[in-house]
């Protein structure tokens, strides 16, 4: 049977909210490093690109749902700094380890704040931004909850989406594998990087989940490494 043509829904270590300590700091800190050099971060940024194609009048507030250590919000940060804009950045997690990993690892940037948070929660559904941000954050999540969280998504965000998220491929998951127990410390690591690959998306997939979600405005753009970019 292709491993590839469907997706997995086995739990990842991360997805353990009572996991903390010293390997889950070794796994947020290789997990930002992994992505620095993979270039996926950009992907994100080219998002926000093409959502603000003029400049704001007024001070954004931006959402980074599952903001892991914050390194997507340093990111944001200092790439509006250099386009002048005012923002302010707003990480949540459900995961209260990982955000106070998170507030230590971003306590030089003033504009940006941390909240543990359930996103299925009433609490947070209440919550309204200018954009929402999701970044390797989509594929913990079934297409029937996916359905319900971009239907709420369209009523949360007031300017669009970005999801960042990777591409189910059989490349992608063996260059991760080799990637990871060739250079990780991290057990974690090691075991959810080629997990997450498994459990990514293909374009019809994604496309499909737009459908069910009633949103038919959208762009969807594969891109390196083995990104998809979906913005609505």
């Amino acid at each position: 049977m292709n491993r590839y043509k469907h997706r997995a829904y086995n739990e990842e270590l991360m997805d353990d909210l009572t996991a903390g300590g010293p390997s889950m700091d070794q796994t947020l800190r290789e997990l930002e490093t992994i992505n620095r050099w993979l270039g996926g971060n950009f992907v994100t940024i080219d998002g926000l690109v093409k959502l603000l194609k003029k400049s704001p009048s007024r001070p954004l507030v931006i959402a980074d749902l599952g903001c892991g250590g914050g390194d997507i919000l340093k990111l944001v940060a200092r790439w509006a700094s250099k386009k002048k804009l005012e923002v302010e950045l707003v990480g949540f997690d459900a995961n209260p380890h990982i955000i106070e990993y998170a507030k230590e690892n971003c306590k030089e940037f003033k504009n940006i704040r941390f909240e543990v948070q359930d996103i299925f929660s009433e609490e947070f559904k209440q919550r309204e931004f200018d954009i929402i941000l999701c970044t390797l954050f989509t594929h913990h999540f079934t297409e029937k909850q996916l359905t319900g969280i971009f239907r709420q998504f369209k009523s949360q965000a007031k300017i669009g989406v970005v999801i960042n998220d990777l591409h189910r491929h059989p490349l992608a998951y063996h260059s991760i594998k080799l990637l990871v127990n060739l250079f990780s410390k991290s057990e974690m690591v090691k075991n959810d990087g080629p997990l997450s690959v498994l459990r990514a998306f293909k374009r019809k997939e994604l496309v499909q989940l737009m459908n069910d979600a009633e949103i038919d405005r959208f762009t969807l753009q594969w891109m390196w490494a083995f990104r998809w970019q979906l913005v609505f």
